[in-house]
């Protein structure tokens, strides 16, 4: 599962599940852009890459919240020209909360983030995808995005804001089953932060019944990026070891 010379965008990347992402594909070879809202995490994460692997990401401030910052920077990697491999849509502001302990702004940020947000810099890199002849989008969701789940502390606006997301994943499945670009989904349930950085805490053999870990997402990813381009695991849903709820 070499992603060595591939080129990846990240979104949410500074830190979480998106900076792990961004380290393990860094191992592997590949590529990185991180993109984040957070400067300052972006640049930390990158640094700490760096360090580990003698090659630093490329950083690019983006709040998905932000129309008009989407499109530019969208459009700025479209005039660079550069072929993209592979767009991991990891991106989202959480807002946990009964619907009215959040104001306006927040649930209009989280709702313009995950949902339109994501959309717009996808399609404004859907040109860069089809330029690689092999691209992938992987959209990382959450099982709040499948019906009938639970909000398990989730907000309205949050739980709403994935299920959007899902469609935009249906939808650009659909859309671009005849071209170069491959669209799948993770539904990850809660799930423990942990770092490739911190090499103790990754790769310790996980006790039955735990919650999955940053590095179950990524090692799952992997497997469904790596796939040949003939077949598409569209939707992967990462539930509990002791469960199977979802």
């Amino acid at each position: 599962m070499s992603f060595k010379g591939k080129r990846v965008f990240i979104t949410g990347a500074g830190r979480g599940l998106g900076a792990a992402f961004a380290v393990a594909l860094a191992d592997q070879g590949a590529h990185v852009i991180m993109s984040g809202r957070n400067v300052e995490n972006l640049n930390s994460t990158a640094e700490s890459i760096r360090l580990r692997s003698g090659q630093r990401p490329d950083t690019l401030h983006i709040d998905l919240a932000d129309i008009s910052q989407v499109t530019l920077s969208a459009k700025k990697l479209r005039d660079e020209g550069l072929p993209l491999d592979i767009l991991i849509n990891n991106g989202a502001q959480w807002l946990p909360g009964k619907l009215h302990d959040n104001d306006a702004y927040a649930i209009n940020s989280t709702i313009t983030g995950i949902v339109t947000g994501t959309l717009l810099l996808t399609r404004g890199l859907i040109p860069l995808l089809e330029k690689s002849g092999a691209g992938d989008i992987l959209n990382i969701i959450s099982i709040s995005g499948i019906a009938n789940t639970p909000l398990l502390g989730a907000s309205v606006a949050y739980y709403a804001a994935k299920h959007g997301q899902a469609g935009l994943n249906d939808g650009l499945r659909q859309e671009l089953k005849d071209r170069p670009v491959r669209v799948s989904a993770i539904y990850p349930s809660w799930i423990k932060d942990i770092s490739p950085l911190d090499e103790t805490a990754w790769n310790a053999p996980p006790e039955a019944g735990s919650l999955a870990t940053n590095r179950d997402v990524v090692e799952t990813a992997f497997f469904a990026l790596s796939r040949p381009r003939h077949m598409t695991l569209a939707s992967i849903v990462i539930d509990p070891d002791r469960g199977g709820l979802y």
